[in-house]
């Protein structure tokens, strides 16, 4: 029985998708090929420019026209009423391809999904809609300068005002903040209770008075990260998402949203696909693919992106059976981390003294993605929760051992 099918009667995963679901994958490739110009490279990754932002709001708007922003969410919400295996299709496709995210990890993959888990019949009918159709963008404001890891320990306070609360304090390390509509915001609202307990999850117009928006260029030159500083900024107290004190449920619930890493999975693949085809090209008047340690290192990276794939799939099929994949999403979130530094070491070494050269040299291989890449790879051992936060995780939720001091 294929693997969507078998979600709600198989204890063990199947690796067969069904044919419609295949069919929809193909369908996905056609709009793709169709949608993206021949030369798209997927530079609009960290919205640098206007251009980029109004082209990638264009694309999303036509995703969510097909109501294929959110494919497995609700009918009445926007999406098509399919399982999280297709959601899993369609993200890995556009990864693959390169296409404009549009904010679709944080607004689709972890805020949409959470407000589904957490919030009321109100707040679904208001804020999902307008989400699956790719008309509105969020960021994720957790990090703070003294809470990364420890996220408990943030400060940013939320003091209730009468029918608002007001938040003053700072976030760090807010991908996409500059372009963000909209923020599934973490806030102290009781400092006298135990940390985990005094936390609460907001929904923040990114537009409202007394938020400041500051870039972080990252090692490759691009921006992504930002600081975003918040002085008595006024939020609906009907923006209160899972309840009062109750954010650190509504945290936990969207950090297993997070781990998933399919469309790391499909960007992985496209650069192994890439240097499989450079490497099969002649180059100085010999094949590299010729050379048999060269075949085995792609061979290698081959294998792992697949097993790669598997682990975010079986999220994914957890997901459909309505399990919360709390170690198997950090299990994914480890193995991508280690592979995002594999296959760029990989694609470095291959390429020799032209994989060191900068996107927009002339002499740059592959346009240069995979020296951005090399810069950027050490971060994913860290960023959603680090590497041995995760492992953690996967020894205590998924093997029931002790957690460690």
């Amino acid at each position: 029985m294929p693997l969507a099918q078998a979600a709600g009667t198989l204890s063990a995963m199947d690796f067969r998708l069904p044919p419609e679901t295949e069919a929809w994958r193909e369908e996905l490739r056609a709009f793709l090929r169709q949608e993206l110009p021949p030369e798209f490279e997927g530079d609009d990754d960290f919205f640098d420019n206007e251009e980029q932002v109004a082209f990638a709001k264009e694309f999303t708007k036509k995703l969510g026209a097909r109501r294929w922003f959110a494919p497995a969410w609700p009918v009445e919400y926007g999406g098509m009423g399919k399982t999280p295996i297709e959601q899993m299709v369609l993200n890995e496709e556009l990864a693959y391809h390169r296409a404009p995210h549009g904010g679709r990890l944080f607004t689709i993959g972890i805020t949409g999904p959470t407000i589904l888990v957490h919030g009321t019949e109100e707040q679904k009918r208001r804020w999902l809609p307008e989400m699956a159709r790719g008309e509105v963008w969020y960021c994720q404001g957790f990090s703070e300068p003294g809470s990364g890891s420890d996220l408990a320990s943030l400060q940013t306070r939320a003091v209730r005002d009468g029918d608002e609360y007001v938040i003053n304090g700072q976030k760090i390390w807010t991908s996409n903040a500059h372009v963000a509509d909209k923020m599934l915001l973490l806030a102290r609202t009781n400092p006298d209770v135990p940390k985990h307990k005094g936390i609460s999850a907001f929904i923040v117009d990114m537009r409202s008075p007394g938020i400041t928006v500051q870039g972080i260029p990252n090692i490759a030159y691009r921006r992504d990260f930002n600081q975003v500083f918040f002085e008595n900024v006024r939020v609906p107290a009907e923006n209160l998402l899972g309840g009062e004190d109750r954010g650190w449920y509504v945290a936990t619930t969207t950090l297993d949203f997070e781990r998933s890493n399919i469309a790391a999975i499909g960007g992985a693949r496209r650069t192994t696909h890439d240097l499989i085809r450079w490497a099969k090209e002649r180059q100085n008047g010999r094949r590299p693919f010729d050379e048999p340690k060269v075949r085995h290192s792609l061979a290698d990276l081959t294998i792992d992106c697949e097993v790669g794939r598997l682990l975010a799939y079986r999220v994914a099929w957890l997901q459909a059976k309505g399990e919360i994949p709390n170690a198997e999403a950090s299990m994914s979130k480890v193995f991508m981390a280690m592979l995002g530094i594999k296959v760029a070491n990989i694609g470095v070494n291959l390429l020799g003294p032209f994989g060191l050269l900068a996107p927009g040299s002339k002499w740059a291989k592959l346009r240069g993605r995979v020296l951005t890449s090399y810069l950027l790879s050490h971060a994913g051992p860290i960023g959603g929760g680090t590497s041995e936060i995760q492992k953690n995780i996967i020894a205590t939720r998924g093997l029931g051992l002790p957690r460690g001091d």
